[in-house]
């Protein structure tokens, strides 16, 4: 990969550089020096509406109770940078994001952290980047958490009637309801579809594409992965429109909150009615800019 395609892939991504050079300088900073932060912290609070504020909290926060200590929890005093063990990830930037905030509690204090790509609730109330929208998951604490990849925003100068008339997606296929999505839809006229993980369907496989390609498309598909689709941040920032079904796990995004054509274009779970969709909004030019 040439330098210019490297540099071009980088575009509107955070750099990993700063993010982990500044959080290693906030890591290895007494804590008696960042809480003198704290007033300054909550002195920007003033500038947001108090209603709105409590609203997320409460959205991220269901707990309405004390919750007694458990061993799935953690002194704050032992709450350490993860060191790599073979085998097993590191969660760095997890850790990271989560002592941003920590750090700012007395030690003596427990928490539970459940990292990584969560799609169950757990029995134990923890902290945690994602969890299934439905049912009862008030014991999943949402925090913003691994956002130097999830949260990227993009400034894009195409106007939406200018871009081309297809769905464009890359994606690692890897999970069965990718791998139907594509089985349905790969070299569909209507559809620009790549495969950029190199295990299965070697006939899916293309190069990745950059943030500023896919922005030439109209319809960019944003279908979950793991968790959610960590692409529908910066799509939503764009002049395209995001195409998936309704999504079943939600972030620090609120994904839950997401209205169907109104925020996104929606597609049936089984994905049977995506022509019909792409073509209406190709020819209801007006409706998609609503979006």
């Amino acid at each position: 990969m040439n330098i210019i395609r490297y540099i071009n892939l980088r575009k509107y991504k955070n750099s990993k550089l700063v993010y982990y050079l500044k959080n290693f300088i906030r890591y290895y900073t007494p804590k008696v020096f960042l809480r003198k932060d704290l007033p300054g912290s909550f002195s920007h609070l003033s500038k947001y509406d108090e209603s709105y504020l409590l609203d997320r909290v409460n959205y991220y926060n269901k707990l309405d109770e004390i919750i007694p200590a458990s061993d799935e929890m953690v002194l704050l005093s032992a709450f350490k940078r993860p060191k790599k063990k073979r085998g097993q990830s590191v969660f760095s930037a997890y850790f990271f994001d989560s002592y941003q905030y920590t750090r700012y509690f007395p030690n003596h204090l427990k928490a539970a952290f459940l990292f990584g790509d969560v799609i169950y609730i757990p029995e134990t109330p923890s902290i945690t980047k994602s969890r299934p929208i439905h049912g009862n998951n008030t014991n999943s604490v949402i925090l913003n958490l691994d956002k130097a990849r999830h949260f990227m925003f993009v400034k894009d100068k195409s106007r939406f009637q200018d871009k081309k008339d297809m769905l464009v997606g890359r994606a690692y296929v890897t999970q069965p309801h990718r791998i139907k999505f594509w089985e349905m839809y790969f070299n569909h006229p209507l559809c620009d579809l790549g495969q950029i993980n190199k295990n299965n369907h070697p006939e899916w496989m293309v190069e990745p594409m950059t943030i500023g390609e896919h922005l030439k498309y109209k319809f960019i598909l944003c279908i979950e992965g793991n968790d959610v689709a960590t692409n529908l941040k910066w799509v939503m920032s764009s002049n395209s429109l995001a195409v998936m079904p309704r999504p079943r796990y939600e972030t620090w995004f609120m994904e839950g909150r997401l209205i169907p054509n109104y925020h996104y274009i929606e597609i049936k779970a089984d994905y049977s009615d995506l022509e019909d969709k792409l073509t209406y909004y190709i020819h209801h030019i007006d409706e998609a800019l609503q979006i």
